[in-house]
């Protein structure tokens, strides 16, 4: 009963990916039929060349015992010679059209792709693997624009020339035409299981794609720590491990759907022998001429050549439906909630900087609730210290702010305006947001810096650079601002760090957070960057997320957080002397480094 109805779930999954592939086919439909009437009418024309085949046979097999009509037979060649041309200027035609079409829809659907993965929550990826995400992009787009390209006009053209061929044998002789079909049935029978055992090999094989995809990600982007912990070997044989599940399912498909060829081969050959045992009976009873044996030889290989095709295509036709079903399951993941109804506006040029969180409640799964009763009130220009031990939700608070998740109960103000009703683009607008994770794209030093911006002065880059302490350094290099920097530069962690310092100070807006971003840095680059941070907070309402409680002394209130509550709350002179959570873990600090 479990199996029938998983059987019945894959089935409609099946379904529903179709349709949707359908859907995103439709603005090329007329293109694509274009390109399938010209593979029809290239098959008939190939169809049509036996029945004159057989005349000329016929001409040269009288002509032995009267004398050969050469007239007649160079009328026929030649006409013979412009059917199969023009058959091979409309197969050359149809390959151009879908290959332009293919590659335009692999275009678009990456560009949907691409669009889906931004209005998608930070919660899916919170749950899957990077790798496997790309698998999608890449792998599986690819399987399916090759399939569109080569699979689906030779599909229409092998059931053309097997429908064309089956017309013309029963016009031909029918005798002959079921000695021909009966003696192929067998390999139509032989397909269909083959296609209803293989399927599940072709959606296993897609799914380990994109795992193998997803560890080889996070194993090279962990690369250093796997060769600190000597985690090499056991890396290797996870590795190894997923590889070889892959290559399981890859042998599994490709052997099932390998046997198609040899035995379609096997089925057209024994046609002809069939057709030839057949032929000869009937011509010596003077039924047929020796001319109709002749077309009938060429018609079993017109009408087991499709059924061979047909296997291939139905084989690659698997691996698109298992890449397709990948796709669109993941274009049709839940996005996050429309903004078009919110209209309200809020320019960085007229807030104030209040923020007040009231009674905000928020769990990342259902039913466990992290920000249990998050309450406080900051004032325009006030710099606000979170702390508190791990799993506190000192950055969740930050991804509320910023409305990178929406929150389960309560509300979040900013200058009396509920987040609820702003845009995410709007409040990403009104922060500026340095991080502990640091990122550099490929591209100059000034260009990093100036990411996304406009009418950003070169003076204003250097001035900013020169703030964080990064200007001495960017003129050592050889091209100074314009050195292109790639993943292979030998940047350290506290360069990169000051780099995405330097491209936070160049946005102008009201809000900042600094969620450990000193954390990368030595000890004497901390102080300089800490004057920078100083400089970069004044006239700014701060949200500081710190570990290192030494930077966050100078801060105008510091919420210590533990389980989602704050606990204490005041500044750094007011816990000290409160002897609580707050001063235990200042204190300990101290400690370790006195240790």
């Amino acid at each position: 009963m479990h199996n029938r109805n998983v059987s019945s779930d894959k089935a409609k999954d099946f379904k529903k990916s179709m349709l949707t592939l359908i859907n995103y086919c439709r603005p090329y439909f007329i293109p694509i039929i274009i390109s399938l009437v010209l593979a029809i009418f290239s098959s008939i024309l190939s169809i049509i060349g036996p029945d004159y085949l057989k005349e000329i046979t016929n001409t040269i097999t009288n002509g032995i015992m009267t004398g050969i009509d050469l007239d007649k037979i160079k009328n026929i060649a030649i006409f013979l010679g412009i059917i199969y041309l023009i058959s091979a200027i409309f197969g050359y035609i149809e390959q151009y059209i879908m290959a332009v079409v293919t590659n335009k829809f692999s275009k678009e659907l990456r560009k949907d792709i691409t669009e889906k993965i931004n209005k998608m929550p930070l919660k899916y990826f919170d749950k899957n693997s990077y790798g496997d995400i790309l698998s999608r992009v890449t792998n599986d787009v690819d399987t399916l624009s090759q399939t569109l390209n080569q699979s689906l006009g030779t599909l229409v053209s092998a059931v053309t020339l097997l429908i064309g061929s089956i017309l013309m044998m029963f016009i031909t002789n029918v005798t002959m035409a079921l000695t021909a079909i009966l003696s192929s049935v067998i390999g139509f029978v032989f397909m269909i299981m083959i296609i209803s055992r293989s399927q599940k090999y072709f959606d296993l094989q897609q799914k380990e794609l994109g795992l193998l995809n997803g560890y080889i990600e996070e194993i090279y982007s962990g690369h250093n720590v796997v060769k600190v912990y000597n985690g090499t070997n056991n890396a290797n044989e996870e590795f190894a491990k997923i590889n070889k599940d892959l290559s399981e399912s890859v042998r599994k498909s490709q052997f099932l759907s390998g046997l198609m060829h040899p035995f379609m081969g096997f089925i057209g050959n024994f046609g002809y022998v069939c057709v030839c045992i057949m032929g000869a009976v009937l011509t010596i009873n003077d039924v047929i001429d020796f001319g109709v044996i002749v077309a009938f030889m060429i018609y079993v290989r017109l009408f087991t050549s499709p059924l061979s095709q047909i296997a291939q295509a139905a084989s690659t036709l698997q691996s698109s439906a298992a890449a397709s079903e990948r796709i669109f399951e993941f274009l049709s993941e839940e996005e996050m909630p429309s903004e078009n109804n919110i209209t309200k506006v809020l320019p960085n040029n007229e807030v104030k900087g209040k923020i007040e969180f009231k009674h905000v409640k928020f769990g990342y799964d259902e039913g466990k609730t992290i920000i249990k009763d998050f309450n406080v009130s900051v004032k325009p220009g006030e710099k606000i210290a979170i702390v508190g031990p791990t799993g506190a939700g000192k950055t969740t608070m930050v991804n509320l702010l910023m409305k990178f998740y929406d929150i389960n109960d309560g509300d979040i103000l900013i200058d009396g305006v509920s987040t609820k009703e702003l845009t995410r683009k709007n409040i990403h607008d009104l922060f500026i947001m340095v991080l502990q994770d640091t990122w550099v794209f490929e591209g100059t030093i000034k260009e990093n810096i100036k990411y996304n911006k406009v009418n950003v002065s070169d003076e204003r880059v250097v001035e900013v650079c020169k703030t964080v302490g990064l200007h001495h350094f960017i003129k050592s290099l050889p091209n100074g601002y314009d050195t292109m920097l790639t993943d292979n530069d030998s940047l350290s962690s506290g360069q990169k760090q000051l780099l995405t310092i330097a491209r936070g100070m160049i946005e102008d807006a009201p809000f900042l957070i600094l969620d450990e971003a000193t954390s990368s840095v030595d000890t004497r680059t901390e102080e300089l960057v800490q004057k920078a941070m100083d400089k970069l907070t004044e006239g700014r309402t701060s949200f500081i997320i710190a570990h290192r409680l030494s930077t966050i002394k100078n801060a105008d209130l510091i919420l210590m957080m533990q389980e989602g509550n704050i606990i204490e709350q005041g500044t750094h002179e007011e816990l000290i002397k409160l002897n609580g959570k707050y001063a235990e873990l200042y204190n300990s600090q101290f400690e370790k480094l006195e240790g």
